[in-house]
């Protein structure tokens, strides 16, 4: 396992305290998010926030290796069933989506994991950081706590380029087993 994930789990531990078999999961699985919660939980929905196509800044063209200015599609999302399990943020280059792949994520409410596989996308998922926050106005609005927020960062490969850049955060009260 890559020292940044062992790195981050243990500071979360020493941090907020031991995290569960199914947080850990959660935090480090370089598989579908979506699938495991369908195990955990049952089948997932999912409720689109915020979807807009917008240009990169500075910031977003580093994660995704673009140039300023490309179109991003930016997209806010919270996978649950019936009750809120988990808020994510994601930016994908529109140049680099196939249309009927662009179509289905256009449609909003299908997660991208469903998306993948049902254009059998060969991808691999490149964790960037674990680690812990402070709830904030929108997440403590969706959760209704004020539980730190169990955050993890990565990349969704294809072709050697990252094609999505996702945010996933769900609250430390969740998963608790």
């Amino acid at each position: 396992m890559d020292q940044n994930i062992i790195y981050g789990i243990e500071n979360i531990e020493k941090c907020i305290g031991k995290l569960s078999s199914a947080q850990k999961i959660l935090l480090t699985t370089d598989g579908s998010v979506t699938a495991i919660l369908d195990v955990i939980k049952g089948h997932v929905h999912l409720e689109t926030l915020v979807q807009e196509f917008k240009d990169a800044d500075k910031e977003v063209a580093e994660l995704l290796d673009i140039n300023e200015g490309d179109t991003v599609n930016y997209r806010v999302v919270v996978m649950g069933t019936g009750e809120p399990l988990i808020h994510a943020v994601s930016y994908i280059p529109v140049e680099r989506l196939e249309n009927d792949f662009k179509e289905d994520l256009i449609r909003a409410d299908i997660p991208i994991g469903r998306i993948l596989k049902k254009h059998k996308i060969e991808s691999r998922r490149e964790i960037k950081t674990i680690y812990a926050e402070k709830t904030n106005e929108e997440t403590q609005s969706i959760y209704g706590t004020d539980s730190p927020m169990l955050t993890r960062t990565y990349n969704i490969i294809h072709k050697g380029e990252t094609l999505i850049w996702i945010k996933e955060t769900f609250p430390y009260d969740l998963f608790r087993d």
